[in-house]
């Protein structure tokens, strides 16, 4: 197996580190420096995308509170004084608007140049993690600065020496944590804080007789406010007026499908790998997208049917779509026109090319951090986290496993998650989901109570049991916990460094673990990064581009692993890859 290096115009140099041909590129970059500069290169690529959205929600909210968008507003005062007093900012006898201020510039702050560590990260971190980083010096200090700096290491010339190229990379992934709690508090004061709520998941969620509009992408600042104007008695009676007795009908699509879901309830029609689909469907009348993991080939499928898709964003336009162009000016008036859009173009669909499946499952989603804290405290309202811990003690829990990441071409679409699942549940294994791990298993009906009375082993099942009866659910709550959007990924260190906070310990030590099954993206790449940096074993259940072969991943893992007193393990038959850094 050879490693193939393109990071300047002399190549690409291919070598074959264990084999007869080249063992070095043509500027003496081995197997070690070529792997390492491409996997910190995305993780840059991961923290650019994720930082981008949670830049944008930040310019809007201190816009918003200046006036400046008038269809936005602080919707969870007590998200907005929790946020702040975490980051030092007085709410005492102080306005939501003076408060929520003060957040949004200490949040656009964090992208420029600072002398002390990230704020999203030093503050949500546990103390050991936080020594670990100091020692390694892979503290943050700028999110913009920590891709700068990898895109400046890998480029031809600078940094060669592997260990140091994956620092960096650690460093930067820090700053894509940050980026992602950031963009997942700024959207809980703007829209509220995820509660559980009731909804369904499949391409059974699309309706023949209504007008369907799905929402793609992954930033609500658009979705949400389609989500509340989708609701004005005008929209729907235009949709009744164009033929569609069923009036208006959103769903979602990947994760801003997530972001609606949890928010409103909206019912999610498929994930990213099967966007399409949902064309296919001939019921689909327009996809409104925002940006990332929007095929091109959206555009391509819609050619065959009368789907209109409509970009909305500067940064994501697609050949072939229409595009209306987004203003947080003037939201609720963008958001109408492109409803007005969908509407206007269900007279053109195909009654021959109608296919919709009849399949849906239901989906009990929402469920934040606090909503968690919340339902574990109606179990016990002084120490809310201890029904939890004594779980785990008493090995009812055996432990709390994270599915995030994507889908791939690579396997069969959902397969290694549900085969994952169910052999973790009946261990009697917490799960808990984001992502298109979390409409994965929506999709496939594991977030129900019914599913725990199927799947989950009977110490799982009498905790969930325990707490969902408590929480007035009437029954259990689900085995696989729909935590949000793969930005939403810092809810769940939120329950772990909580949990570890109230032992006394740091996150390595808790029976925490992470996995992405079929993880694409860069997006993927840098989460999983700061993952290990958090000290949670991760799973990989495809190779990512690092194997160069056996020996040279493990070279490239072995001092930095040494370092964070951790190991690297790669199973070669299944290409299941699990890396660990306590």
């Amino acid at each position: 197996m050879g490693v193939c290096c393109r990071h300047c115009m002399q190549g690409p140099c291919r070598i074959d580190p264990f084999g007869e041909g080249p063992q070095r590129g043509i500027c003496g970059a081995d197997a070690d420096t070529m792997v390492a500069r491409g996997l910190a290169r995305a993780v840059a690529g991961g923290t650019a995308s994720h930082s981008g959205h949670a830049r944008h929600v930040a310019h809007v909210l201190k816009k918003a509170l200046l006036g400046g968008a008038p269809d936005y507003a602080v919707r969870d005062k007590k998200k907005l004084e929790a946020v702040a007093n975490r980051l030092g900012i007085e709410t005492l006898g102080r306005s939501a608007q003076d408060i929520g201020l003060d957040v949004a510039e200490k949040a656009l702050a964090e992208f420029g140049d600072n002398d002390n560590a990230l704020a999203w990260a030093a503050t949500t971190m546990t103390k050991g993690r936080l020594e670990a980083f100091s020692k390694l010096g892979i503290v943050p200090t700028s999110i913009d600065g920590s891709v700068a700096e990898v895109m400046h290491r890998t480029t031809y010339g600078v940094d060669a020496e592997p260990v140091n190229i994956l620092l960096a990379a650690l460093k930067c992934a820090l700053a894509d944590y940050a980026a992602c709690h950031m963009a997942a508090d700024l959207s809980d004061i703007l829209f509220g804080t995820p509660q559980p709520v009731v909804s369904r998941a499949n391409l059974g969620v699309i309706k023949e007789n209504a007008v369907n509009i799905a929402l793609h992408g992954h930033n609500p600042l658009l979705s949400d406010i389609i989500a509340q104007v989708a609701s004005e008695p005008e929209l729907i009676a235009a949709a009744k007026e164009a033929g569609a007795a069923g009036g208006l009908n959103v769903v979602g699509i990947c994760c801003t499908g997530n972001e609606v879901m949890m928010r409103h309830g909206i019912p999610l029609a498929t994930s990213s790998l099967s966007q399409e689909t949902a064309i296919m469907t001939g019921a689909l009348d327009a996809m409104v997208v925002d940006y990332q993991c929007i095929m091109p080939a959206v555009a391509t499928a819609a050619e065959c049917f009368h789907t209109k898709i409509i970009t909305t964003m500067p940064v994501a336009k697609l050949p072939g779509a229409e595009h209306v162009a987004f203003s947080d000016d003037k939201a609720a008036d963008c958001a109408r026109a492109i409803l007005l859009k969908g509407i206007a173009n269900f007279k053109n669909r195909c009654p021959d090319k109608l296919c919709i499946p009849s399949i849906s499952s239901a989906v009990i989603a929402g469920f934040s951090a606090e909503a968690i804290i919340a339902a574990l405290s109606k179990v016990n309202a002084e120490d809310p986290l201890k029904p939890l811990i004594d779980s785990i003690v008493a090995g009812k829990i055996r432990g709390i496993c994270l599915f995030a990441g994507c889908n791939s071409v690579k396997t069969p679409q959902d397969r290694n998650y549900i085969e994952m699942v169910k052999l973790l549940l009946a261990e009697n294994v917490l799960i808990l989901a984001t992502g298109c791990a979390a409409s994965a298993y929506a999709r496939h009906g594991f977030m129900t109570s019914e599913a725990t009375k199927q799947y989950a082993g009977a110490g799982l099942a009498a905790v969930l049991t325990t707490v969902g009866e408590a929480a007035g659910l009437g029954g259990p709550l689900p085995p696989v916990l729909h935590m949000g959007s793969c930005v939403d990924n810092a809810r769940p260190v939120d329950v772990a460094v909580a949990v570890a906070e109230r032992l006394g310990v740091d996150l390595s030590q808790l029976p925490v673990v992470a996995s992405a099954p079929e993880a694409v993206t860069e997006k993927a790449v840098a989460i999983g990064t700061w993952a290990v940096a958090a000290g949670l074993p991760v799973h990989l259940g495809i190779a990512p581009p690092v194997l160069g072969s056996v020996v040279v991943t493990k070279t490239l893992t072995s001092t930095v692993s040494e370092l964070l007193g951790g190991y690297f393990l790669t199973q070669v038959v299944t290409y299941n890859i699990v890396f660990s850094m306590p």
